[in-house]
Protein backbone atom coordinates (compact mmCIF):
# COMPACT_ATOMS: atom_id res chain seq x y z
CA UNK A 1 0.00 0.00 0.00
CA UNK A 2 1.09 3.51 -0.36
CA UNK A 3 2.38 5.86 2.26
CA UNK A 4 0.06 8.58 3.06
CA UNK A 5 1.21 11.55 4.84
CA UNK A 6 -1.19 13.91 6.08
CA UNK A 7 0.11 17.13 6.45
CA UNK A 8 -1.64 20.88 7.70
CA UNK A 9 -1.61 23.45 5.24
CA UNK A 10 -2.57 26.58 7.35
CA UNK A 11 -4.08 28.06 4.47
CA UNK A 12 -6.85 24.94 3.76
CA UNK A 13 -9.71 24.27 6.03
CA UNK A 14 -9.47 20.40 6.03
CA UNK A 15 -6.27 18.07 5.86
CA UNK A 16 -5.38 17.11 2.52
CA UNK A 17 -3.63 13.46 2.43
CA UNK A 18 -0.39 13.44 -0.16
CA UNK A 19 0.17 9.75 -1.76
CA UNK A 20 4.48 9.39 -1.75
CA UNK A 21 6.19 8.01 -4.42
CA UNK A 22 7.50 4.37 -3.38
CA UNK A 23 10.89 4.11 -2.76
CA UNK A 24 12.47 2.38 -5.94
CA UNK A 25 14.87 0.38 -3.91
CA UNK A 26 13.22 -0.77 -1.02
CA UNK A 27 10.12 -1.32 -3.55
CA UNK A 28 11.94 -2.92 -6.36
CA UNK A 29 10.24 -5.72 -7.76
CA UNK A 30 6.60 -4.93 -6.48
CA UNK A 31 4.14 -3.73 -9.05
CA UNK A 32 2.99 0.15 -7.97
CA UNK A 33 0.15 2.23 -9.43
CA UNK A 34 1.72 5.70 -11.29
CA UNK A 35 1.63 8.18 -7.94
CA UNK A 36 -1.21 10.52 -7.78
CA UNK A 37 -0.28 13.77 -6.56
CA UNK A 38 -3.12 16.32 -5.16
CA UNK A 39 -2.68 19.75 -5.97
CA UNK A 40 -3.98 21.56 -2.72
CA UNK A 41 -5.23 25.31 -4.69
CA UNK A 42 -7.01 22.72 -7.44
CA UNK A 43 -8.54 20.87 -4.40
CA UNK A 44 -10.05 23.97 -2.59
CA UNK A 45 -11.79 25.65 -4.96
CA UNK A 46 -12.37 22.64 -7.60
CA UNK A 47 -13.12 19.78 -5.16
CA UNK A 48 -14.15 16.25 -6.48
CA UNK A 49 -16.64 15.30 -5.73
CA UNK A 50 -17.90 18.37 -4.73
CA UNK A 51 -19.30 19.42 -0.86
CA UNK A 52 -20.08 22.39 1.29
CA UNK A 53 -21.71 24.95 -0.41
CA UNK A 54 -20.90 23.91 -4.08
CA UNK A 55 -23.11 20.46 -3.40
CA UNK A 56 -26.11 22.21 -1.97
CA UNK A 57 -26.39 24.68 -4.91
CA UNK A 58 -25.95 21.34 -7.22
CA UNK A 59 -28.76 19.98 -4.97
CA UNK A 60 -31.34 22.30 -5.47
CA UNK A 61 -30.58 23.08 -8.89
CA UNK A 62 -31.24 19.17 -9.54
CA UNK A 63 -34.58 19.33 -7.07
CA UNK A 64 -35.82 22.27 -8.85
CA UNK A 65 -35.09 20.61 -12.52
CA UNK A 66 -36.68 17.68 -11.96
CA UNK A 67 -39.80 19.02 -9.69
CA UNK A 68 -40.44 20.92 -13.26
CA UNK A 69 -39.70 17.63 -15.43
CA UNK A 70 -42.16 15.71 -13.23
CA UNK A 71 -44.95 18.84 -13.43
CA UNK A 72 -44.10 19.55 -16.96
CA UNK A 73 -44.66 15.63 -18.18
CA UNK A 74 -48.31 15.86 -16.62
CA UNK A 75 -49.38 19.43 -17.23
CA UNK A 76 -47.62 19.60 -20.40
CA UNK A 77 -48.26 23.45 -21.22
CA UNK A 78 -49.71 24.32 -18.01
CA UNK A 79 -46.05 25.02 -16.95
CA UNK A 80 -44.82 27.12 -19.72
CA UNK A 81 -44.69 30.36 -20.45
CA UNK A 82 -48.43 31.42 -21.10
CA UNK A 83 -49.90 28.69 -19.01
CA UNK A 84 -51.03 28.85 -15.62
CA UNK A 85 -48.65 27.27 -13.20
CA UNK A 86 -45.97 28.86 -15.13
CA UNK A 87 -47.73 32.60 -14.19
CA UNK A 88 -48.30 31.33 -10.49
CA UNK A 89 -44.73 30.31 -10.13
CA UNK A 90 -43.44 33.07 -11.69
CA UNK A 91 -45.61 35.90 -9.94
CA UNK A 92 -44.62 34.06 -6.58
CA UNK A 93 -41.38 34.34 -6.44
CA UNK A 94 -41.46 37.94 -8.15
CA UNK A 95 -42.94 38.91 -5.07
CA UNK A 96 -41.43 37.42 -3.07
CA UNK A 97 -37.95 38.98 -4.29
CA UNK A 98 -40.08 42.19 -4.32
CA UNK A 99 -40.49 41.82 -0.69
CA UNK A 100 -37.28 41.21 0.38
CA UNK A 101 -35.85 43.83 -1.66
CA UNK A 102 -38.71 46.46 0.25
CA UNK A 103 -37.44 44.87 3.52
CA UNK A 104 -33.26 45.96 2.76
CA UNK A 105 -34.88 49.52 2.65
CA UNK A 106 -33.54 51.14 6.18
CA UNK A 107 -34.48 54.67 7.63
CA UNK A 108 -32.99 55.64 10.36
CA UNK A 109 -34.66 55.80 13.64
CA UNK A 110 -37.82 54.69 11.44
CA UNK A 111 -39.91 51.06 11.38
CA UNK A 112 -39.22 48.64 8.35
CA UNK A 113 -41.58 49.60 5.44
CA UNK A 114 -44.18 46.41 5.23
CA UNK A 115 -43.55 43.81 2.67
CA UNK A 116 -46.47 43.59 0.99
CA UNK A 117 -45.46 46.80 -0.77
CA UNK A 118 -42.93 44.91 -3.03
CA UNK A 119 -44.97 41.85 -3.39
CA UNK A 120 -48.04 44.48 -4.56
CA UNK A 121 -45.75 46.58 -7.03
CA UNK A 122 -44.15 43.33 -8.63
CA UNK A 123 -47.38 41.92 -9.44
CA UNK A 124 -48.50 45.10 -10.86
CA UNK A 125 -45.42 44.85 -13.16
CA UNK A 126 -46.12 41.81 -14.24
CA UNK A 127 -49.06 42.60 -15.47
CA UNK A 128 -48.35 45.99 -17.27
CA UNK A 129 -44.77 45.32 -19.01
CA UNK A 130 -46.04 44.24 -22.65
CA UNK A 131 -43.69 41.65 -23.19
CA UNK A 132 -43.76 40.11 -19.95
CA UNK A 133 -47.14 40.33 -19.71
CA UNK A 134 -48.01 37.49 -22.62
CA UNK A 135 -45.93 34.77 -20.76
CA UNK A 136 -47.03 35.86 -17.13
CA UNK A 137 -50.92 34.61 -17.68
CA UNK A 138 -53.09 33.32 -15.04
CA UNK A 139 -56.53 32.38 -15.56
CA UNK A 140 -59.12 34.20 -13.74
CA UNK A 141 -60.48 31.28 -12.09
CA UNK A 142 -57.17 30.12 -10.99
CA UNK A 143 -56.38 33.45 -9.59
CA UNK A 144 -59.81 34.02 -8.02
CA UNK A 145 -59.52 30.55 -6.13
CA UNK A 146 -55.82 31.34 -4.38
CA UNK A 147 -57.16 34.39 -3.37
CA UNK A 148 -60.14 33.38 -1.73
CA UNK A 149 -58.04 30.58 0.03
CA UNK A 150 -55.50 33.18 1.14
CA UNK A 151 -58.88 34.78 2.13
CA UNK A 152 -59.66 31.93 4.38
CA UNK A 153 -56.29 31.42 5.87
CA UNK A 154 -56.19 35.37 7.06
CA UNK A 155 -59.55 35.17 8.64
CA UNK A 156 -58.34 31.83 10.48
CA UNK A 157 -55.73 33.88 11.60
CA UNK A 158 -57.40 36.51 12.74
CA UNK A 159 -59.87 34.64 14.31
CA UNK A 160 -57.31 32.92 16.36
CA UNK A 161 -55.57 35.75 17.16
CA UNK A 162 -58.59 37.24 19.14
CA UNK A 163 -57.47 37.59 22.93
CA UNK A 164 -60.46 35.98 25.09
CA UNK A 165 -59.16 38.16 27.74
CA UNK A 166 -58.88 41.26 26.30
CA UNK A 167 -62.30 40.35 25.57
CA UNK A 168 -63.82 40.52 29.16
CA UNK A 169 -61.48 43.61 30.14
CA UNK A 170 -62.79 45.61 27.17
CA UNK A 171 -63.41 48.99 28.25
CA UNK A 172 -65.71 51.61 26.61
CA UNK A 173 -62.68 54.08 25.11
CA UNK A 174 -61.64 49.98 23.35
CA UNK A 175 -65.18 49.99 21.74
CA UNK A 176 -66.02 53.70 20.75
CA UNK A 177 -62.26 53.17 18.73
CA UNK A 178 -62.77 49.64 17.01
CA UNK A 179 -66.56 50.61 16.21
CA UNK A 180 -66.82 54.36 16.04
CA UNK A 181 -64.04 55.10 13.50
CA UNK A 182 -64.60 52.63 10.82
CA UNK A 183 -68.37 53.08 10.41
CA UNK A 184 -68.08 56.90 9.91
CA UNK A 185 -65.35 56.05 7.78
CA UNK A 186 -67.27 53.20 5.80
CA UNK A 187 -70.43 55.78 5.79
CA UNK A 188 -68.39 58.54 4.52
CA UNK A 189 -66.75 55.71 2.02
CA UNK A 190 -70.38 55.56 0.83
CA UNK A 191 -71.49 58.96 0.45
CA UNK A 192 -68.40 60.01 -1.63
CA UNK A 193 -68.73 56.93 -4.19
CA UNK A 194 -72.08 57.47 -4.75
CA UNK A 195 -71.93 61.37 -6.06
CA UNK A 196 -68.04 61.43 -7.08
CA UNK A 197 -67.89 57.96 -8.92
CA UNK A 198 -71.50 57.06 -9.33
CA UNK A 199 -71.31 53.61 -7.79
CA UNK A 200 -74.97 52.28 -6.25
CA UNK A 201 -75.58 52.68 -2.57
CA UNK A 202 -74.90 48.94 -2.10
CA UNK A 203 -71.80 48.83 -3.43
CA UNK A 204 -70.66 52.44 -2.11
CA UNK A 205 -71.12 50.57 1.20
CA UNK A 206 -68.90 47.52 0.01
CA UNK A 207 -66.26 49.69 -0.87
CA UNK A 208 -66.46 51.58 2.24
CA UNK A 209 -66.09 48.41 4.19
CA UNK A 210 -62.93 47.11 2.39
CA UNK A 211 -61.25 50.71 3.06
CA UNK A 212 -62.92 51.13 6.75
CA UNK A 213 -60.66 47.86 7.88
CA UNK A 214 -57.28 48.23 9.36
CA UNK A 215 -54.32 46.43 8.89
CA UNK A 216 -52.77 44.28 11.35
CA UNK A 217 -49.90 43.87 9.17
CA UNK A 218 -48.53 47.69 9.61
CA UNK A 219 -50.19 48.94 12.52
CA UNK A 220 -49.05 45.83 15.20
CA UNK A 221 -46.10 45.29 14.05
CA UNK A 222 -45.62 49.24 14.78
CA UNK A 223 -46.86 48.65 17.80
CA UNK A 224 -44.81 46.18 19.41
CA UNK A 225 -41.80 47.81 18.23
CA UNK A 226 -43.15 51.10 20.16
CA UNK A 227 -44.10 48.85 23.37
CA UNK A 228 -40.99 47.22 23.69
CA UNK A 229 -39.01 50.41 23.77
CA UNK A 230 -41.99 51.38 26.79
CA UNK A 231 -43.29 54.60 24.67
CA UNK A 232 -47.16 54.57 25.60
CA UNK A 233 -47.28 51.61 27.69
CA UNK A 234 -48.06 53.42 31.22
CA UNK A 235 -51.48 54.05 29.71
CA UNK A 236 -51.76 50.77 27.46
CA UNK A 237 -52.10 52.72 23.96
CA UNK A 238 -50.32 49.73 22.47
CA UNK A 239 -52.55 47.23 23.85
CA UNK A 240 -55.74 49.33 23.11
CA UNK A 241 -54.65 49.37 19.09
CA UNK A 242 -53.80 46.21 18.66
CA UNK A 243 -56.71 44.95 20.52
CA UNK A 244 -59.23 47.13 18.92
CA UNK A 245 -57.71 46.70 15.64
CA UNK A 246 -58.75 43.33 15.54
CA UNK A 247 -62.30 44.02 16.27
CA UNK A 248 -62.22 46.81 13.84
CA UNK A 249 -61.26 43.98 10.97
CA UNK A 250 -63.79 41.57 12.31
CA UNK A 251 -67.02 44.09 12.01
CA UNK A 252 -65.89 45.28 8.74
CA UNK A 253 -65.73 41.80 7.05
CA UNK A 254 -69.04 41.16 8.51
CA UNK A 255 -70.42 44.59 7.16
CA UNK A 256 -68.78 43.26 3.74
CA UNK A 257 -69.78 40.02 3.81
CA UNK A 258 -73.39 40.78 4.41
CA UNK A 259 -73.46 44.20 1.78
CA UNK A 260 -72.16 41.82 -0.86
CA UNK A 261 -74.66 39.14 -0.13
CA UNK A 262 -77.43 41.78 -0.73
CA UNK A 263 -75.45 43.33 -3.55
CA UNK A 264 -75.71 39.83 -5.55
CA UNK A 265 -79.10 39.06 -4.49
CA UNK A 266 -82.19 39.24 -6.41
CA UNK A 267 -85.85 39.90 -5.09
CA UNK A 268 -87.14 42.99 -3.10
CA UNK A 269 -85.45 45.60 -0.99
CA UNK A 270 -86.52 43.86 2.44
CA UNK A 271 -85.77 39.93 1.19
CA UNK A 272 -82.03 41.27 0.21
CA UNK A 273 -82.20 42.93 3.95
CA UNK A 274 -83.65 40.06 5.58
CA UNK A 275 -80.96 37.70 3.37
CA UNK A 276 -78.41 39.76 4.96
CA UNK A 277 -79.42 39.36 8.13
CA UNK A 278 -79.82 35.63 7.50
CA UNK A 279 -76.18 35.17 6.16
CA UNK A 280 -74.73 36.79 9.40
CA UNK A 281 -76.88 34.52 11.58
CA UNK A 282 -76.35 31.59 9.40
CA UNK A 283 -72.58 31.97 9.43
CA UNK A 284 -71.95 32.85 13.03
CA UNK A 285 -74.42 29.57 14.93
CA UNK A 286 -72.13 27.58 11.63
CA UNK A 287 -68.84 28.93 13.12
CA UNK A 288 -70.07 28.42 16.17
CA UNK A 289 -71.17 24.47 15.92
CA UNK A 290 -67.37 23.94 14.41
CA UNK A 291 -65.57 25.56 16.77
CA UNK A 292 -66.75 23.46 19.17
CA UNK A 293 -66.33 20.25 16.86
CA UNK A 294 -62.65 20.94 16.29
CA UNK A 295 -62.61 21.76 20.18
CA UNK A 296 -63.21 18.14 20.68
CA UNK A 297 -61.99 16.61 17.90
CA UNK A 298 -58.96 15.55 17.25
CA UNK A 299 -58.94 14.49 21.44
CA UNK A 300 -55.58 15.63 23.14
CA UNK A 301 -54.47 11.78 23.26
CA UNK A 302 -53.89 11.58 19.82
CA UNK A 303 -50.93 11.92 17.86
CA UNK A 304 -49.55 15.25 15.69
CA UNK A 305 -52.31 17.11 17.70
CA UNK A 306 -51.31 20.44 16.73
CA UNK A 307 -51.45 19.27 13.11
CA UNK A 308 -54.33 17.44 13.11
CA UNK A 309 -55.85 20.84 14.37
CA UNK A 310 -53.93 22.85 12.10
CA UNK A 311 -55.26 20.84 8.94
CA UNK A 312 -58.65 20.90 10.64
CA UNK A 313 -58.49 25.10 11.13
CA UNK A 314 -57.57 25.62 7.42
CA UNK A 315 -59.82 22.99 5.92
CA UNK A 316 -62.66 23.96 7.05
CA UNK A 317 -61.94 27.99 6.53
CA UNK A 318 -61.29 27.09 3.09
CA UNK A 319 -64.69 25.23 3.18
CA UNK A 320 -66.52 27.56 4.82
CA UNK A 321 -65.24 30.47 2.15
CA UNK A 322 -65.67 28.24 -1.04
CA UNK A 323 -69.31 26.09 0.22
CA UNK A 324 -70.95 29.59 1.29
CA UNK A 325 -70.46 31.05 -2.61
CA UNK A 326 -71.80 27.33 -3.78
CA UNK A 327 -74.60 26.97 -1.60
CA UNK A 328 -75.37 30.61 -2.93
CA UNK A 329 -74.73 32.26 0.79
CA UNK A 330 -71.53 34.09 -0.09
CA UNK A 331 -71.70 36.89 3.57
CA UNK A 332 -71.83 33.42 5.72
CA UNK A 333 -68.36 32.12 4.90
CA UNK A 334 -65.94 34.75 6.16
CA UNK A 335 -67.47 35.39 9.08
CA UNK A 336 -67.87 31.31 9.82
CA UNK A 337 -64.54 31.08 9.59
CA UNK A 338 -63.71 33.74 12.30
CA UNK A 339 -65.68 32.50 14.47
CA UNK A 340 -65.20 28.91 14.43
CA UNK A 341 -61.14 29.85 15.18
CA UNK A 342 -62.29 32.10 17.73
CA UNK A 343 -63.91 29.53 19.09
CA UNK A 344 -61.95 26.62 18.49
CA UNK A 345 -58.62 28.47 19.99
CA UNK A 346 -60.76 28.99 23.42
CA UNK A 347 -60.75 25.43 23.96
CA UNK A 348 -57.16 24.78 23.15
CA UNK A 349 -55.71 27.21 25.42
CA UNK A 350 -51.99 26.36 25.23
CA UNK A 351 -52.17 24.77 22.18
CA UNK A 352 -53.23 27.70 20.58
CA UNK A 353 -50.44 28.94 19.88
CA UNK A 354 -48.94 26.50 18.54
CA UNK A 355 -51.80 25.99 16.09
CA UNK A 356 -51.25 29.70 15.24
CA UNK A 357 -48.23 29.23 14.57
CA UNK A 358 -48.54 26.72 12.07
CA UNK A 359 -51.49 28.80 10.01
CA UNK A 360 -48.84 31.99 9.95
CA UNK A 361 -46.45 29.33 7.98
CA UNK A 362 -49.35 28.76 5.59
CA UNK A 363 -49.76 32.51 5.36
CA UNK A 364 -46.34 33.19 4.62
CA UNK A 365 -46.85 30.88 1.52
CA UNK A 366 -50.04 32.70 0.29
CA UNK A 367 -49.06 36.36 1.37
CA UNK A 368 -46.97 36.71 -1.99
CA UNK A 369 -49.50 34.94 -3.78
CA UNK A 370 -52.18 36.65 -2.47
CA UNK A 371 -50.58 40.67 -3.43
CA UNK A 372 -49.01 39.13 -6.31
CA UNK A 373 -52.12 38.47 -7.88
CA UNK A 374 -53.79 41.13 -6.22
CA UNK A 375 -51.22 43.64 -8.23
CA UNK A 376 -51.66 41.80 -11.21
CA UNK A 377 -55.14 42.42 -11.36
CA UNK A 378 -54.49 46.23 -12.51
CA UNK A 379 -54.39 47.05 -15.82
CA UNK A 380 -53.19 50.59 -16.67
CA UNK A 381 -54.85 50.28 -20.17
CA UNK A 382 -58.08 49.95 -18.04
CA UNK A 383 -58.37 52.28 -15.53
CA UNK A 384 -60.47 55.57 -16.30
CA UNK A 385 -58.24 58.74 -14.95
CA UNK A 386 -60.99 60.37 -13.67
CA UNK A 387 -62.13 57.55 -12.00
CA UNK A 388 -58.72 57.04 -10.27
CA UNK A 389 -58.59 60.46 -9.84
CA UNK A 390 -62.14 60.25 -7.90
CA UNK A 391 -61.14 57.41 -5.82
CA UNK A 392 -58.15 59.17 -4.70
CA UNK A 393 -60.77 62.00 -3.73
CA UNK A 394 -62.57 59.71 -2.07
CA UNK A 395 -60.40 57.80 -0.09
CA UNK A 396 -58.39 60.98 1.40
CA UNK A 397 -61.64 62.51 2.65
CA UNK A 398 -63.14 59.55 3.94
CA UNK A 399 -59.23 59.06 6.20
CA UNK A 400 -59.58 62.87 7.41
CA UNK A 401 -63.01 62.48 8.30
CA UNK A 402 -61.97 59.32 9.85
CA UNK A 403 -58.52 60.75 11.68
CA UNK A 404 -60.63 63.22 13.33
CA UNK A 405 -63.50 61.10 14.55
CA UNK A 406 -60.93 59.09 16.16
CA UNK A 407 -59.56 61.98 17.54
CA UNK A 408 -62.84 62.46 19.08
CA UNK A 409 -63.53 59.17 20.46
CA UNK A 410 -60.57 59.41 22.50
CA UNK A 411 -61.38 63.21 23.89
CA UNK A 412 -62.91 61.68 27.42
CA UNK A 413 -60.45 58.55 27.95
CA UNK A 414 -57.70 60.18 30.03
CA UNK A 415 -55.61 60.97 27.47
CA UNK A 416 -53.37 63.88 27.17
CA UNK A 417 -53.45 66.30 24.01
CA UNK A 418 -50.24 64.68 22.10
CA UNK A 419 -51.30 61.11 23.14
CA UNK A 420 -54.92 61.51 21.33
CA UNK A 421 -53.30 62.78 18.15
CA UNK A 422 -51.07 59.99 17.91
CA UNK A 423 -54.20 57.43 18.48
CA UNK A 424 -55.48 59.51 15.43
CA UNK A 425 -52.62 59.57 13.18
CA UNK A 426 -51.96 55.50 13.84
CA UNK A 427 -55.47 54.42 13.43
CA UNK A 428 -55.54 54.98 9.36
CA UNK A 429 -53.02 52.35 7.69
CA UNK A 430 -54.73 49.96 5.27
CA UNK A 431 -53.15 46.41 3.29
CA UNK A 432 -53.66 42.83 4.65
CA UNK A 433 -57.62 43.09 4.75
CA UNK A 434 -58.06 45.21 1.27
CA UNK A 435 -56.23 42.67 -0.48
CA UNK A 436 -57.90 39.82 1.00
CA UNK A 437 -62.06 41.06 0.44
CA UNK A 438 -60.90 44.01 -2.12
CA UNK A 439 -61.17 41.30 -5.47
CA UNK A 440 -63.45 39.46 -4.22
CA UNK A 441 -66.81 41.36 -5.44
CA UNK A 442 -65.11 41.18 -8.98
CA UNK A 443 -64.74 37.89 -8.75
CA UNK A 444 -68.52 37.23 -8.35
CA UNK A 445 -69.49 40.03 -10.62
CA UNK A 446 -67.21 37.79 -13.17
CA UNK A 447 -68.57 34.64 -12.42
CA UNK A 448 -71.88 36.43 -13.11
CA UNK A 449 -70.86 37.74 -16.81
CA UNK A 450 -72.68 41.11 -15.93
CA UNK A 451 -70.22 44.18 -17.52
CA UNK A 452 -71.91 46.70 -15.21
CA UNK A 453 -71.32 44.60 -12.15
CA UNK A 454 -67.79 44.29 -13.41
CA UNK A 455 -66.61 47.65 -13.59
CA UNK A 456 -68.26 48.23 -10.11
CA UNK A 457 -66.14 45.41 -8.69
CA UNK A 458 -62.82 46.84 -10.54
CA UNK A 459 -63.57 50.58 -9.27
CA UNK A 460 -63.46 48.64 -5.74
CA UNK A 461 -60.26 46.92 -6.01
CA UNK A 462 -58.98 49.70 -7.78
CA UNK A 463 -59.55 52.12 -4.65
CA UNK A 464 -58.49 49.38 -2.20
CA UNK A 465 -55.06 48.87 -4.30
CA UNK A 466 -54.44 52.77 -3.80
CA UNK A 467 -55.28 52.68 -0.73
CA UNK A 468 -53.12 50.02 -0.05
CA UNK A 469 -50.15 52.20 -1.75
CA UNK A 470 -50.73 55.15 0.27
CA UNK A 471 -51.80 54.62 3.26
CA UNK A 472 -49.61 51.68 4.10
CA UNK A 473 -46.10 53.14 4.07
CA UNK A 474 -47.35 56.71 5.19
CA UNK A 475 -49.08 55.07 8.08
CA UNK A 476 -46.01 52.93 9.25
CA UNK A 477 -43.91 56.09 8.82
CA UNK A 478 -46.11 58.18 10.96
CA UNK A 479 -46.31 55.64 13.52
CA UNK A 480 -42.26 55.19 13.70
CA UNK A 481 -41.80 59.31 13.49
CA UNK A 482 -44.72 60.14 16.06
CA UNK A 483 -44.56 57.59 18.48
CA UNK A 484 -41.14 58.50 20.05
CA UNK A 485 -42.20 62.16 20.12
CA UNK A 486 -45.95 61.33 21.34
CA UNK A 487 -45.84 59.14 23.87
CA UNK A 488 -44.13 58.80 27.33
CA UNK A 489 -42.20 56.11 28.93
CA UNK A 490 -43.16 55.05 32.44
CA UNK A 491 -41.74 57.25 35.14
CA UNK A 492 -39.72 54.12 36.21
CA UNK A 493 -37.90 53.79 33.17
CA UNK A 494 -34.25 52.82 33.39
CA UNK A 495 -33.84 55.18 30.44
CA UNK A 496 -33.81 59.03 32.11
CA UNK A 497 -34.24 60.48 28.47
CA UNK A 498 -36.12 59.54 25.21
CA UNK A 499 -33.98 57.76 22.86
CA UNK A 500 -34.30 56.62 19.42
CA UNK A 501 -36.07 53.69 18.73
CA UNK A 502 -33.80 50.42 17.49
CA UNK A 503 -35.75 48.58 14.96
CA UNK A 504 -34.41 45.25 14.31
CA UNK A 505 -34.74 42.77 11.13
CA UNK A 506 -36.47 40.43 13.53
CA UNK A 507 -39.52 42.27 13.61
Amino acid sequence: ASKKCHMADPNITEETTYFIPRNPVVDAGTNTDPPVVCCPLLHRFCPCPPSGLWASLITKVLLAAVLFGVVWSITEEECLPGGNLFGITMIFLCALIGGKLVELIRLPNLPPLPPLLGMLLMGFLLRNIPVVNTGVYVDHKWSAALRNIALAVILARAGLGLDPSALKKLKSVCLRVSVGPCMIETCTVALMSHFLMGLPWIWGFILGFVLGALSPAVVVPSMLLLQKEGYGVEKGIPTLLMAAGSFDDMLCITGFTTCLGMAFATGSTWYNLLRGVLEVAGGTVAGILLGFLIQYFPSVDQKHLVMKRSFLVLGLSIFAVFGSAVAGFPGSGGLCTLVLAFIGGIGWSAGKAQVAEVVSWVWDIFQPLLFGLIGAEIRISAMEGHAVGLGIASLLTALLVRVLFTFVCVLCAGFNLKEKLFIALAWMPKATVQAAIGSTALDMARTRKNEQLQKYGMDVLTVAVLAILFTAPVGALIIGLSGPRLLQKPKNSSCGERTPITYESTL
